[in-house]
This record gives C-alpha cells, structure tokens and sequence, in this order.
C-alpha cells in the first residue's frame, strides 16, 4: 500500500487526512523500520507494509464513537494502535502504558520526532497502573497482546463508568468474545458493538466494543502471574 492509498483508505473510513498526518505517518514508518534493526518491535517493517498492516489496521476502530478524549493504550508496544490515533486524530489525549523499557524509549523517540505533545508514555505493567489510575480514561484498547480473558483483566480496570474497552482482534474475535464473556461480565462491562472490517490484502479485523455499565469490583486487576494462571471464567 502507497502512502496515497492509505490517504485514500483513511478518508473513506470517515478520518480527515491532510499533510501534517502524511508526514507523520511516513516519518513514524521510517522510524519503525530504523529502529526495528536493532530491537524486535515488530516482524512487519516495510513502510509500504507498515501503511496497511499496522496503521490503516489501527484506523479503522475510530469509526467508533469515543465517549471522551482520553484513551489508554495498554500494552503499546512499537505504538499500535495508540501512536496512530494520536496522528489520526490529534483531539485525543493518549497515555501507551508499555512494561519494556526499549520500547518505551521508541515510543518516546517517536513522539519527539513527531512532534505529538497529546501522547504520554509510561513504562509500567497495566495490573500495577491502574493502582493510581483506576477507572481514569475514557477508552482503553489493546492490540495484539493477549487472550480477551486476561486482556480484558488488565484494560476494564482503567475505563471509567460509561466509557468503553475497545479489544482488537483478528478474524478469531467472535470466539474471544465467547471465551471471555464471563470476565467482561465480571469487570463491569457488556459487549455493545461488533465492528467487521477487512483490510486491502482480505485479512479480517474483528474490534469488539464494551461499554462499561458497572464500576470494576475493587479486587481487581489481580496481579499478572495469577491473571496468566487462572483467567477469569476459565
């Protein structure tokens, strides 16, 4: 995919494109492509790759309507889908909870290169942030980090009351969202929405949508080496 087809990819999902995010997009690959050459951030690295599989992948979720302007990130990684709704859509206040130092530091690189004074990196495991920042943010989303049974246990903690868990998967989502029916239930929210998407290449996108209905019992987040042991519900 060309940085025009992205553009184009981008508008026809309902974001607004313009030469600051084409700029940023295009420098935040090359960046991703540098800095992979020295640490593992990502098996997908060409820019030309990097535009469909990573960045229109994380664009489409903003078809969504966000109830607020303060999303988390947890588990960003090399910034996916965090770093890419701070440039789609600066308006937003992003916070990208990372637990690896190095990615921290390219996270961090990137802001800098950027120029994102809306994103706020921090290095710490989700179930320990939540200790201060319990029930703070508007939207919570992760991509790519773990089972909906243990990820929902380390996001649904950090949304508040009437904000929502954006979860992206993969074409397996609907059996997460089975699989994890229980701990959604549990942490206080329902599944309000099924966005199917497809990107370009034919690969299926499945982001499940949760409100949250009821403010997350206070046992949890439970620390991670029992999250891991023993998923609620299962």
């Amino acid at each position: 995919m060309t940085i025009e087809e992205l553009a184009e990819q981008t508008i026809r999902a309902g974001t607004a494109w313009n030469d600051t995010m084409k700029n940023r997009f295009q420098t935040y690959a090359i960046l991703l492509n540098q800095w992979n050459q020295k640490m593992n951030l990502t098996a997908v690295d060409q820019p030309e790759e990097v535009y469909e599989k990573h960045f229109l992948d994380c664009i489409l979720p903003l078809k969504t309507e966000f109830p607020g302007k303060r999303v988390c990130d947890v588990g960003s990684g090399a910034g996916f889908p965090g770093l890419v709704f701070a440039i789609a859509d600066p308006s937003l206040e992003v916070t990208l909870v990372e637990p690896t130092g190095k990615r921290c530091r390219f996270l961090e690189a990137v802001c800098s290169e950027l120029s994102l004074d809306n994103v706020t990196v921090v290095n710490a495991r989700a179930e320990d942030y939540a200790e201060d920042h319990r029930e703070s943010f508007d939207v919570v989303t992760a991509r790519a980090v773990a089972s909906l049974p243990v990820l929902s246990e380390l996001c649904i903690p950090l949304v508040r009351k009437n904000g929502i868990f954006l979860a992206m998967k993969a074409e397996k989502g609907m059996a997460e969202a089975e699989e994890g029916a229980f701990a959604v239930k549990a942490l206080g929210c329902r599944l309000s929405d099924v966005m199917k998407e497809s990107l370009p290449d034919g690969s299926v996108r499945i982001n499940l949508v949760y409100a949250k209905e009821k403010n997350t019992p206070p046992q949890y987040p439970r620390p991670y080496a029992k999250i891991k042991k023993k998923p609620l519900g299962l």
